[in-house]
């Protein structure tokens, strides 16, 4: 008896074994995950059709994988997409509408994208930025902190690396406390707008976080056994445009030519656009009115110069997993959280619904892709939200059920699958929000904002008339934007009272205004209705049949 209960242990102590071993060696197939993050960058790239950027390693990874001509971003400003995008949960359902709402705090026990791998057994970790800042550091998500010892030697990276420009910041900032008082902290001293100075790449942090992003990498592959979630944020080309000298002398200004889209759209919702607040809070830039021309080169200049320093950056990381051995089991996977505007429709920034602020790049190449996606393009609609499950459902990982998008996996198998009807992105009230898109502060308008506020206010209200409303245009109007194939459609409407008629319709047919010159919703109302239809079935209701 005792010999046959001995057997019977033993069996069942080598098959548990055996299972929990069969499982290690599931985990340590998955591949590995690196998640390139870039802060405003529009498609401003040499394989998007730009015929001035200098950006040969994007370049290049998009002759090696796919690349996605619609992909948008599901709010144009950094904290609320970046919430929805590593959430996996749009901003409607989150509540996070600005760049003051944590995600976490607003969403407690939301499992994040990195935190998914994370649970799945891998090894999670992040340089630069990758969650919006005062999101960076959730606990939740990251297994470990990157190796930080490998930097010791190693300057930290400057805002600005020129003397001037550092005094010009600090004096900038003693006036705007001294003439503003607390409100000044809310971006009023950020200092000059660029700066091209000619040091080495980690002097700034984008180049800084590439050298430590690299030494994480090693360290993981040569001491964890696990499969490892990386991610590499860039700050760049992200206001203030610093960026070393090497990369501006990569340009010729005489050869940079400017948005000749300078106004806004005919028609118009008068409160889609704001004042170039986030630009104007910069040192030498004029605090109302036009940006000159002269000033506009150099700002495009500075924004070139920034693309291609990131870029370089990208180029020495997937340079270092290939010479780790690693490139063959690693997705790689390169986004932007939101557009930007560079003088299109007369303003500078994002938080738009339009196109140039809600439109990003997005590459992926991932092991054993096929063939025939290789170096492709697709012209199917995809969202940032749907990097979370696209990526779950690529590592072999069961998608939440939270999560809000849909994974574009067939689309890598065969870039001309039948997708979705539409994408969707929101943004509240962009005239009347601060350049963070939180609502104006009352002892905002007490200081260089203040006559801007006037003249945008004064513009809505001679378009909207008796629908003026103060609370409703500052605090509780959203505009949802849904892109078609054909279309952008805005619909401007109050959150607090959904089921009220619009405020206002914007409509642009991409098909003969791709770059939205003329709202035609007016004379339009049966495609308008059609539309308003389509737009009423939400995300749940545009995604790709279920049988594909």
């Amino acid at each position: 008896m005792k010999i046959v209960q001995l057997i019977l242990i033993l069996t069942l102590a080598f098959g548990c074994k055996s299972k929990v071993e069969n499982q290690q060696e599931k985990i340590k197939k998955r591949p590995n995950i690196l998640f390139i993050g870039i802060d405003d960058l529009r498609p401003e790239l040499g394989c998007y059709g730009s015929d001035i950027a200098v950006s040969p390693n994007l370049d290049k990874l998009a002759t090696q994988g796919l690349l996605f001509e619609n992909a948008y971003c599901q709010q144009a400003i950094c904290g609320p997409s970046r919430a929805s995008l590593l959430t996996g949960i749009r901003p409607e359902t989150s509540g996070v509408f600005h760049n003051y709402i944590k995600f976490r705090e607003a969403n407690p026990d939301v499992v994040t994208l990195p935190q998914h791998f994370k649970n799945n057994g891998y090894e999670t970790v992040y340089t630069g930025k990758i969650f919006h800042h005062g999101d960076l550091d959730d606990e939740k998500s990251w297994s470990r902190l990157p190796a930080l010892d490998s930097m010791k030697g190693v300057k930290k990276p400057v805002g600005f690396a020129l003397k001037k420009n550092n005094e010009d910041r600090v004096k900038t900032k003693k006036e705007m406390v001294a003439k503003y008082g607390a409100v000044a902290k809310y971006g009023l001293a950020s200092g000059v707008a660029y700066e091209s100075a000619d040091v080495s790449d980690n002097v700034y942090s984008d180049g800084y976080n590439t050298e430590l992003a690299i030494a994480t990498m090693k360290e993981m592959n040569a001491k964890s056994d696990k499969p490892f979630f990386l991610g590499l944020g860039f700050n760049k080309p992200h206001l203030n445009w610093v960026a070393p000298k090497k990369y501006w002398d990569l340009y010729d200004r005489d050869n940079i030519e400017l948005s000749t889209q300078v106004e806004s759209p005919e028609n118009g919702a008068t409160m889609g656009l704001h004042p170039s607040f986030e630009l104007r809070v910069r040192s030498g830039i004029p605090k109302k009115g036009p940006i000159d021309k002269e000033l506009a080169i150099t700002l495009k200049h500075a924004y070139l110069a920034c693309v291609s320093y990131v870029d370089a950056q990208i180029g020495k990381m997937i340079s270092a997993l290939e010479k780790e051995g690693l490139r063959e089991n690693t997705i790689i996977i390169v986004w932007s959280d939101h557009g930007w505007h560079l003088g299109d429709m007369g303003i500078w920034g994002k938080a738009t619904n339009y196109e140039i602020a809600t439109r990003v790049p997005l590459l992926i190449w991932t092991p054993g892709m096929p063939k025939g996606s290789q170096g492709k393009t697709t012209d199917a609609l995809v969202e940032l939200v749907d990097m979370y499950p696209a990526l779950a459902e690529l590592a072999g990982l069961e998608i939440p059920k939270h999560v809000e998008g849909t994974s574009f996996k067939p689309l890598i198998e065969n870039p001309k699958t039948p997708w979705k009807a539409a994408a969707f992105s929101q943004f509240p009230s962009p005239a009347l929000r601060e350049w963070g898109g939180f609502p104006i502060r009352p002892a905002m308008r007490e200081t260089y904002f203040g006559p801007l506020l006037e003249e945008v206010e004064g513009e809505i209200k001679k378009q909207q008339k008796e629908k003026w409303d103060r609370n409703l245009f500052e605090n509780n109007l959203m505009g949802y934007a849904m892109r078609t194939e054909q279309y952008r459609f805005i619909v401007w409407k109050d959150r607090e009272n959904k089921e009220k008629e619009p405020v206002f319709v914007e409509l642009y047919d991409h098909k003969t205004d791709p770059t939205e010159t003329k709202n035609i919703a007016n004379k339009n109302p049966k495609l308008v209705e059609k539309l308003m239809l389509q737009f009423n079935k939400g995300w749940e209701g545009n995604t790709p049949k279920k049988a594909i």
